[in-house]
């Protein structure tokens, strides 16, 4: 049973509602992860970053979560011990590099770091389930096999059962290509009642279905004719580095796909086109359509009552490299279905 199915009684006038499970979030980000697994049934006890314009997006938009502004690796549970036992500990961490990969920098050491003490506090939180999110080729490319093997051998030693695999967005209604590598891992052999959340039925929406409301808010008179033309789904967004560089919708690749539905991914837009914009594809640049970072949050699955924090640059980057919300929900799911078939009954609550 999970929590978007919940289970109705009319016996005595109750509903049954599924038990609330409890999380701890380890680079948070934006929220897209922490705000799926809501969804799905999962209370934080507490959600660390370490950036201050993320944790003021998550104290935006959820008050009542005890946000902590604070280097994962800087993290020890013994000064916070309602952590210790949680139902899920998770996290979207930085995008690990290859230790193969020629040239290595000391940033891609800090990557490996991160990876390394989010699998470290499993042992101090003493978690039933695991969710760690990262790059696909984590999973399937053999240039990151000791990495891998690495966090088998400690999962093995913690006593979690485990497996790697990965989702694209796409399947779960994210109106995007996006493909995530994942880990997902149980204590003791409760890994052998899991399954990976079946793609949802029929295909996701288009570019044009998204966006075309929102790209008509300000009177532009060929928002439809766009919309009907942007019958695609988009490109993987990427949120870029958060050292260098302004708001772009990717490389050179993804910006030419975005070229061919009308819209410029060399910059993001303040506002959606007014009633006076000329679309015009033939004339370059000047003629197609920039996005803002609202839409670009619609094509990663966020609702629009949840709020980016900061500048353009800033709230681009944040929903540029966030968990889509959606897929964060169906693998929450999938997860919390295991957990709640060892719990007790669900609690019952009297109906109005």
């Amino acid at each position: 049973m999970t929590w978007r199915n919940v289970v109705s009684s009319v016996n005595c006038g109750h509903i049954e509602l599924p038990p609330r499970l409890t999380s701890l979030e380890v680079c948070a980000g934006a929220g897209g992860l922490a705000l799926g697994l809501e969804q799905a049934g999962f209370d934080p006890v507490m959600v660390i970053d370490n950036r201050p314009i993320a944790c003021e997006t998550l104290r935006v938009n959820r008050p009542g979560w005890d946000v902590r502004e604070m280097d994962l690796l800087d993290f020890d549970p013994a000064d916070d011990r309602q952590v210790y036992d949680v139902d899920l500990l998770a996290g979207g961490l930085p995008r690990v590099k290859s230790p193969a990969t020629a040239g290595r920098k000391r940033s891609d050491d800090a990557e490996l770091d991160v990876l390394k003490a989010a699998v470290d506090l499993i042992y101090g939180v003493q978690p039933r389930a695991v969710l760690l999110e990262n790059v696909p080729d984590l999973v399937r490319k053999d240039d990151y096999e000791s990495v891998r093997a690495a966090v088998a051998r400690e999962l093995d030693h913690l006593g979690y059962g485990f497996c790697w695999h990965v989702l694209n967005a796409k399947d779960y209604g994210v109106p995007q290509s996006r493909e995530v590598g994942l880990l997902v891992a149980f204590k003791g052999d409760l890994i052998d009642g899991f399954l990976w959340p079946a793609p949802h039925g029929g295909p996701p929406p288009s570019v044009g279905e998204t966006l075309g409301d929102s790209m008509g808010a300000r009177g532009w008179r060929d928002a439809d004719k766009w919309a009907a033309q942007a019958n695609v789904i988009a490109p993987t967004i990427v949120g870029g580095s958060w050292d260098r560089g302004g708001a772009d919708l990717g490389p050179t690749g993804a910006k030419r796909k975005w070229e061919r539905i009308g819209v410029d991914g060399v910059t993001v837009a303040d506002e959606v086109p007014d009633a006076g914009f000329k679309w015009n594809p033939a004339a370059g640049r000047s003629g197609l359509v920039p996005l803002t970072v609202e839409q670009v949050a619609m094509l990663q699955g966020f609702p629009p009552q949840w709020r980016i924090a900061g500048r353009k640059t800033a709230r681009y980057r944040q929903v540029g490299n966030a968990t889509a919300p959606p897929l964060a929900r169906a693998l929450g799911q999938s997860i919390a279905s295991v957990l709640r078939s060892t719990a007790e009954e669900p609690v019952c609550v009297t109906g109005r």
